[in-house]
C-alpha cells in the first residue's frame, strides 16, 4: 500500500464522521428496505471497501458467480422472453401462445387450471366451476398435443408451472414430442416440480410430503438419464414470496428447499454432477429495485458457496444458480391498474440487473383477472424495450461496485445463511415445513405487511397514497364467466370422447403398473409414460398414485 493510500483511509473516516454528525442534526426520515433492513442515508467505501472483490464479487462467469453465471451475459445472448399463459381449453391457449410467439416471445410458460394442478379430471365433481379458469385444462395426452399444435418442441423451450402432477405432465410432454418426431434427449424446458413450497404457500399438493419428495426425485433422476437438456426442477421462491416472505426468507427457504431435493436425489445414487447443473430456480422480483437486484446476486453467490461446501462437485456448473423470474403479480393493484405498467417495468429492471436467464412479464391487468391480449402484448413489449432500447443489457452486472448494492448483497447473504443454519439445526427443511414453522413465519410476515398497508406506513400508490378522487373505471377483465362455461363444456365433451375410445382392459393394466412402481423403489416415470400412452388421464394416474401414497389433507 502506498503512503497516500494509507493516509486516505483515516481521512475518509474523518470526513464521513463529520458528514454523519451534520446529517444527525437534520430532520431525516428513517428508511429500511422492503425486508426491514435499516438503511443509512448514503454508503461509502467504509461500508464496502472492496478488498474482498475477487473472493466475494469476482468476474462474470467465475465462482462465486455474484456477477452472473456467464462471462458475457446478455452481450452474448439475451434472456429467454416468456409470458405466463394458459386458459380455457388447449385450443384457445394454443392460439394465445402462437400469437405471443409471433410477436417475439422466445419461450413458453404454461399455466394450468387448478383441477390439473390437483390431479382432478375436468369431469370430477370437485373440478366444477374451475375448469380452464386460472389456466389451461389438461386431462389427456390429446389435450397437451392440442396445446402445442404447430409449435415445434425442438425449437421452443417450455416452462411448466406444475408440481404435484409434474411426473404426469412431463410424461405427456415427452409423448407429444415423440408424436412430433422429436427425441426426448433434445427437448428443452423446465418443469417446476417443487412440492415443498406447496405445503407453505399454495396448497396444490396431493400426497403427503415424504412420497411427494420421492416423486420429485423420480423426475430429477429420469431427466438426468433421459432428458439431459431439460430442467427437472425449478425451485420456487416466487410462490413463497407471494405468500408473504421477505427477501431474506425467500433466499433462505428457496435454497433450503433446493438442498433438500439434492440430498434426496443423492440418496438415490445419482451423482451430484449428473443433475445439479440442471437444477434451476424461480424467484420473485418486487418493486424495491435495489433490494431485489441485491437479492438475486446474494442468492447466486450463496448457492455457489453452499453447493461447494456440502457436495464438492467436480463440474462448476453444479454451483450455478440459474434462475427465472416473472416480477410479482401480488404487488399489482386493482386500483388504478395502469399504474401497474410502471411497477412491472421496475420488476423487469430488477430481474435483468439481477442477471436472470429467463424472464416473464406480468400483465398490468392481472389484479383484475386473466390478462387481456392487449395487456399481454404490453407486457412482452416491456421486456423488448428493456432489451433493445434501455442499454441495460450492454454491460454485465452494471450495478457491481456500488457501495450500497455490494453492502446490501452482503447483508442479504449473511442473513439468509443464518436462517438456513437455523433450519439445519432443526432437522432440515422437510421437518421445518411439516412442523408448521415455515408456514407460520411466512404468515406472520404477510400479516405485518397487511397491517402496515392498512396503517399507511407501507405506501402503495393509488391505494393508500396519491389516490385519484375521480379514478377512471376499471378496465374489463378478460374471460367472462359465460365464455369459460362454454369452454368447460367443450373440455368435458372431449374428455368423454377420449374415454370412450380407449382399450379399458389395457388401460387398467398400465394403471396397475403405476401402482406397482409406486409400491416399490423403481422410478415411476416409465410406467407413467406408458399409462399416458395407453390413454390414462391426469386424474386416473393421480388416483393410482394416491392409492399407494395416500392423500394429504389441506391444512
Amino acid at each position: 500500500m502506498t503512503q497516500s493510500a494509507s493516509q486516505s483511509e483515516p481521512s475518509l473516516g474523518r470526513a464521513v464522521r463529520a458528514w454523519e454528525d451534520d446529517v444527525a442534526r437534520q430532520r431525516v426520515r428513517e428508511a429500511q428496505s422492503d425486508s426491514g433492513i435499516p438503511l443509512r442515508v448514503a454508503y461509502t467505501p467504509l461500508d464496502w471497501p472492496g478488498d474482498r472483490y475477487l473472493d466475494e464479487v469476482g468476474l462474470p462467469g467465475e465462482p462465486p458467480f455474484t456477477r452472473g453465471i456467464y462471462p458475457t451475459m446478455y452481450r452474448g445472448r439475451l434472456w429467454t422472453f416468456r409470458l405466463y399463459s394458459g386458459y380455457a381449453t388447449a385450443e384457445e391457449a394454443n392460439q394465445r401462445n402462437r400469437y405471443l410467439l409471433s410477436q417475439g416471445q422466445t419461450g413458453l410458460s404454461v399455466a394450468f387450471d387448478l383441477p390439473t394442478q390437483l390431479g382432478l379430471d375436468s369431469d370430477d365433481p370437485l373440478a366444477e366451476g374451475e375448469v380452464g379458469r386460472v389456466g389451461v385444462a389438461i386431462d389427456t395426452l390429446e389435450d397437451l398435443e392440442a396445446l402445442f399444435d404447430s409449435i415445434p418442441l425442438d425449437k421452443v423451450s417450455t416452462s411448466f408451472t406444475i408440481n404435484a402432477t409434474a411426473p404426469i405432465l412431463l410424461a405427456m410432454y415427452v409423448l407429444v414430442a415423440e408424436r412430433q418426431g422429436v427425441d426426448r434427449k433434445v427437448i428443452r424446458g423446465t418443469v417446476q416440480n417443487d412440492i415443498l413450497k406447496e405445503y407453505v404457500a399454495r396448497n396444490t399438493y396431493i400426497y403427503p410430503p415424504e412420497p411427494s419428495m420421492r416423486l420429485v426425485s423420480d423426475v430429477i433422476e429420469f431427466c438426468a438419464h433421459e432428458m439431459p437438456d431439460f430442467n427437472p426442477i425449478s425451485v420456487c421462491g416466487y410462490h413463497m414470496r407471494q405468500a408473504g416472505c421477505d427477501a431474506v426468507q425467500e433466499i433462505a427457504y428457496t435454497l433450503a428447499d433446493a438442498l433438500a431435493y439434492i440430498d434426496a436425489t443423492l440418496q438415490r445414487g445419482v451423482d451430484i454432477d449428473e443433475f445439479a447443473p440442471r437444477v434451476s430456480f424461480n424467484m420473485s422480483t418486487m418493486s424495491n429495485l435495489f433490494e431485489e437486484v441485491a437479492k438475486h446476486r446474494a442468492a447466486r453467490r450463496l448457492w455457489a458457496k453452499l453447493v461447494d461446501e456440502r457436495y464438492s462437485p467436480r463440474d462448476p456448473r453444479s454451483r450455478m444458480f440459474r434462475f427465472f423470474s416473472g416480477g410479482d403479480g401480488t404487488s399489482l393493484t386493482a386500483e388504478e391498474p395502469l399504474n401497474n405498467i410502471v411497477r412491472v417495468t421496475l420488476h423487469q429492471l430488477g430481474i435483468v440487473l439481477g442477471g436472470a436467464q429467463s424472464v416473464h412479464t406480468v400483465a398490468y391487468d392481472e389484479a383484475l383477472g386473466l390478462p387481456t391480449e392487449e395487456a399481454a402484448l404490453v407486457a412482452l413489449r416491456t421486456q423488448q424495450i428493456i432489451a433493445y432500447e434501455s442499454g441495460v443489457p450492454d454491460v454485465v452486472d452494471p450495478l457491481a461496485g456500488s457501495y450500497y448494492v455490494e453492502w446490501l448483497t452482503d447483508e442479504l447473504e449473511s442473513r439468509a445463511r443464518t436462517l438456513i443454519e437455523e433450519i439445519d439445526r432443526q432437522g432440515g427443511m422437510l421437518r421445518a415445513i411439516t412442523s408448521g414453522q415455515i408456514g407460520e413465519a411466512i404468515a406472520n410476515r404477510a400479516y405485518r405487511v397487511q397491517q402496515e398497508t392498512e396503517a399507511g406506513t407501507r405506501l402503495s400508490v393509488g391505494v393508500n397514497v396519491a389516490r385519484a378522487s375521480d379514478a377512471p373505471p376499471k378496465k374489463p377483465a378478460f374471460g367472462a364467466d359465460d365464455a369459460l362455461r362454454l369452454a368447460a363444456e367443450r373440455q368435458l365433451e372431449r374428455l368423454r370422447a377420449a374415454k370412450r375410445a380407449r382399450d379399458e382392459r389395457a388401460l387398467q393394466e398400465r394403471l396397475g403398473a403405476v401402482r406397482l412402481a409406486a409400491e416399490g423403489t423403481e422410478n415411476v416415470m416409465p410406467s407413467v409414460i406408458e399409462a399416458v400412452r395407453g390413454g390414462a388421464t391426469v386424474g386416473e394416474i393421480s388416483n393410482a398414485l394416491a392409492a399407494v401414497f395416500g392423500r394429504q389433507d389441506v391444512g
